[in-house]
């Protein structure tokens, strides 16, 4: 649960519970990358809010419930992650038009792509819809991916961040 929100931390939490209500808090810190002792933070936590009960099944082994209060707050926390991720979808989307006029502006049909992952898979996808092809020209400009920041660099070494024309 790398540098994750709580509210996301709580969605994979009870995502994970609802699938596997006997999961051991060790098999969920397996599942999720993280320590034993912040899975139990965070299901005690939740716990305390009336989100899930624990029901010992076992001397050692707890079954975990996920209340209806959960289950309202699960799909609460889901539609606000889709509302999130479309929201950064359109930044960079809008961000990846932008850089793309610029090349066009400049007589560019093509572009180098560099960088990897989702933001920079939003990239390929634009620009393969908007006609402008991705090469690995060193002449053609160099459309550069760093976080949510798409610069676009010319090959006489001028950079400009495609959100500060």
């Amino acid at each position: 649960m790398e540098q994750l929100s709580t509210h996301d931390r709580d969605l994979i939490l009870l995502e994970q519970l609802e699938q596997s209500p006997d999961a051991t808090q060790a098999s969920l810190a397996d599942q999720l990358g993280v320590a034993v002792g912040t899975v139990n933070w965070h299901l005690k936590r939740l716990i305390a809010k009336g989100y899930v009960k624990a029901k010992r099944i076992e001397r050692r082994k707890l079954k975990y419930i996920i209340t209806p209060e959960g289950l309202a707050l699960r799909a609460s926390l889901t539609l606000d992650y889709v509302q999130n991720s479309f929201r950064i979808y359109r930044l960079v989307r809008q961000r990846v038009l932008e850089a793309i006029n610029q090349a066009k502006a400049a007589g560019w049909r093509s572009v180098q792509l560099q960088g990897d992952g989702d933001v920079a898979e939003v990239c390929r996808l634009t620009c393969l819809e908007q006609g402008m092809l991705i090469v690995d020209d060193l002449q053609a400009p160099l459309m550069r991916v760093n976080g949510l920041k798409i610069f676009v660099e010319w090959n006489d070494g001028r950079q400009i961040p495609d959100n500060e024309k």
